[in-house]
């Protein structure tokens, strides 16, 4: 009988008979109670044979029991005419009866096959959704969390760099600025050009600090609110 035993076992046994006359057959064991055998007793005809199913009920296995249970297939001729199969039995004498002896051995399977029932039976414990529910969106919890990470520092990154560029435009437009108010100073004839290029400088301050707050605002407020 092969482990494990959790559900009932079944070990078929097949019983020939070899001779020319009928045989009747019955199945015996030392422990009765642990064994259900289909059928137990019977009649065989010349030249054929029979299934004996030998069926294990569920226990809790113990490595020590692997050799205690023992069978016993007994035979004997069939009388002419049979009516009564428990007379037989009872009114047979012991140089008539056949018997052959059969010794029960319980084998766990190995560690390689316990893995193959184990990925086998998977599927079939999906009733339960209780326990499911709870541990399972962990994982997908986790993964959203490294996404959405991974999205704020490109996002990051790619302000860092909008943030350096315009820095870099707004060194560039102070110094112009700065080179405008030079050429306005030096222009003692305060001409109308000189005017005008001095006002577009420093106008040009104020809107490019205005374009860089609204930035920062809008994708702050865009992360707060999503």
């Amino acid at each position: 009988f092969s482990g494990p035993f959790t559900d009932v076992v079944t070990t078929n046994l097949k019983l020939r008979n070899p001779s020319d006359r009928k045989v009747c057959f019955k199945v015996k064991t030392t422990a009765p109670r642990r064994y259900c055998v289909r059928p137990n007793s019977g009649i065989i005809d010349p030249g054929s044979s029979v299934i004996v199913s030998v069926m294990l009920q569920p226990f809790d296995y113990d490595p020590n029991e692997k050799s205690k249970h023992k069978f016993m297939v007994q035979t004997i001729y069939a009388p002419p005419n049979i009516s009564d199969m428990e007379a037989v039995w009872k009114e047979a004498k012991p140089d008539e009866l056949m018997d052959s002896k059969l010794r029960c051995v319980f084998e766990m399977p190995n560690e390689n096959d316990k893995l193959n029932d184990i990925d086998a039976s998977k599927p079939a414990p999906v009733p339960n959704t209780s326990k499911q529910d709870g541990p399972m969106p962990k994982p997908h919890s986790v993964s959203l969390n490294d996404t959405e990470t991974r999205k704020l520092v490109e996002e990051c990154k790619r302000l860092q760099a909008e943030v350096m560029k315009l820095s870099e435009e707004n060194r560039h437009l102070r110094d112009e600025g700065l080179r405008l108010r030079k050429v306005a100073h030096s222009d003692k004839s305060g001409s109308p050009t000189a005017l005008a290029l001095r006002d577009n400088g420093s106008n040009s301050l104020p809107s490019l600090l205005v374009v860089i707050a609204a930035i920062f605002i809008g994708f702050f407020l865009g992360k707060f609110i999503l």
